[in-house]
């Protein structure tokens, strides 16, 4: 039996490289360009220990926080075995980060260690002078930065190679309790400075245990995701689900919607999550005579539009599963053919909610049997609420006032009881008293062949009526060609299949749109292209 808990990562770990040794439970595809890296259990459990042995006589101890730069390396996942075993806390960080905000993030934590790719060291060179902390820093060369060790020692940077030369002791190690913390997750800091959210064992490991039932996965299933491990999605849903339930699971380094239906052919992947705006750009890509030919069974969206639903499923010959849900908890589920379309579908058994105003109060059903309001959370019996953002009591206490999990997010509930997603509070796009549906927008503009990829946003309006906002719509040209690209094509395009209020009154034309970690576009870094860059910015000439 293993001596580590069961409630921790650890603890699964071990126990299935006892009982499944040879069972390759994690494949991280090559994109054609690289081998592909697999773990059998016995391996990421023998790999654990390496790993942790090397960071122990590097100096971490239980407690630690260790920063990460890295895209989905399988390196990754050994990690986050070692500081299960070592009773550490990693903290995850999308690598693309920079400057202030990575400062920001790894003082925040109070990383003491981190493990950085190669292709990520700049970012962190840039900032080391503002990180007194951090004593530790691991680089792991790749194919992509082509570091060698002998540069990383050069830059006193200790190789990879190092701390996974040490053989583990057969004293064992600390190991975690499960609920000691896991890992920060970060928010994604759309709207301003990211919170790290503690992410316990316990709640790791049970939410991992239960997806299957959430989402019908099987031991049949193979699940894909090209979602960075840097979010709670590809952490919980597709990799912990895998690691908890002996379920095999692949990983891309990094999403690619051009290569997305050719990797599930090649793995024969069954399952697959999108998120987002995911979606749109997915649908963007021109039609495929083979569309339909793909061992996908089921698509776990969260954030699919209405306006491509059926569409989508039509086209790629596929059910959907739509659901809601956030790293700090709250969840709602759509089962496959069940709910209606567009539905985030009904919140799981074992909570309960709420839809209230601004001042908490809960929102009466209209003449129509329907409400509108903010959606809370709380365990079904009674619990109250907790969240934990590192370092920061205010912003915790706030997000659970009355034992309630304030989600943020405005919910519409039919008479039935389906709920509907309708925006982020203060984000709500709406123009001449009407709230826009974004979906309806971004589906004609991505229908245009020469259209790469879409988001819709709103700016203050140019009448200036409190609340309202003219609508931007922020797109990339296939070919990359700014200069040249019909800009009044894609009016005329929208004037042909959109009521007049959803014709946009901008159209921002760049060579990509900026997007966190979960590919979820970044509204605040549009908002200040909108501002500093009006060359990128047109209006409808008519």
């Amino acid at each position: 039996m293993s001596q580590y808990d069961p409630l921790t990562l650890a603890g699964i770990i071990s126990k299935l490289a006892e009982e499944k040794p040879d069972f390759t439970v994690l494949t991280i595809e090559g994109a054609g360009v690289r081998p592909d890296e697999t773990r059998t259990y016995l391996q990421l459990w023998e790999q654990g220990k390496t790993l942790a042995a090397g960071l122990r006589a590097q100096g971490v101890t239980p407690g630690d926080m260790i920063g990460t730069l890295l895209a989905n390396h399988i390196e990754l996942v050994d990690l986050m075995v070692a500081s299960a075993l070592l009773g550490t806390t990693f903290v995850p960080i999308d690598p693309r980060t920079k400057g202030e905000k990575l400062t920001y993030m790894l003082s925040a934590a109070g990383c003491t260690g981190i493990v950085v790719a190669d292709y990520a060291l700049q970012n962190l060179r840039d900032v080391r002078d503002q990180l007194p902390q951090l004593k530790l820093i691991v680089g792991l060369p790749t194919d992509e930065g082509q570091a060698t060790d002998d540069q990383l020692q050069a830059a006193g940077i200790i190789p990879w190679s190092k701390v996974t030369g040490t053989a583990a002791s057969d004293e064992g190690f600390p190991g975690s309790t499960a609920e000691g913390p896991m890992e920060l997750i970060y928010t994604s800091g759309t709207t301003g400075d990211p919170k790290g959210i503690v992410m316990t064992h316990r709640r790791y490991c049970e939410n991992a245990k239960l997806a299957p039932m959430m989402f019908g996965f099987t031991a049949e299933d193979k699940l894909y995701t090209g979602l960075s491990l840097t979010h709670a999605n590809a952490q919980v849903v597709t990799l912990g689900s895998a690691l908890a339930n002996s379920i095999p699971c692949v990983l891309s380094r990094r999403f690619t919607k051009s290569r997305l239906w050719d990797i599930t052919r090649k793995y024969g992947c069954t399952n697959f999550s999108l998120l987002g705006g995911m979606t749109t750009a997915i649908y963007a890509e021109p039609p495929k005579p083979n569309d339909t030919d793909n061992p996908v069974r089921v698509v776990i969206a969260a954030g699919m539009p209405a306006a491509i639903w059926n569409e989508f499923k039509t086209r790629f010959n596929v059910e959907l599963i739509e659901w809601y849900g956030a790293a700090e908890g709250g969840l709602t589920v759509n089962p496959a053919g069940v709910g209606p379309v567009g539905s985030i579908g009904k919140a799981v058994p074992i909570l309960d909610y709420r839809l209230v105003d601004d001042n908490d109060n809960d929102v009466l059903k209209d003449a129509n049997g329907e409400r509108t309001g903010e959606i809370l959370f709380r365990a079904k019996d009674g619990t109250p609420f907790i969240v934990e953002y590192y370092g920061n009591p205010e912003a915790s206490a706030k997000k659970c006032v009355g034992g309630w999990l304030h989600m943020g997010d405005v919910i519409r509930e039919d008479k039935d009881g389906w709920l509907y997603f309708l925006f982020r509070k203060g984000s709500g796009i709406r123009r001449n008293g009407d709230f826009i549906n974004a979906s309806f927008i971004e589906k004609t503009i991505a229908e245009i062949p020469k259209v790469d990829d879409v988001y819709i946003y709103g700016v203050p309006a140019a009448n200036g009526v409190p609340g309202e906002k003219d609508v931007v719509a922020t797109l990339v040209p296939k070919d990359g060609n700014l200069e040249n690209f019909d800009v009044q094509a894609v009016f005329r395009q929208c004037r042909e299949n959109l009521e007049a209020n959803f014709v946009p009154s901008y159209i921002q034309v760049l060579q990509q749109i900026p997007k966190t970690a979960s590919e979820k576009p970044q509204d605040r870094f549009l908002l200040e292209a909108f501002k500093n860059d009006p060359t990128a910015v047109h209006s409808e000439t008519l």
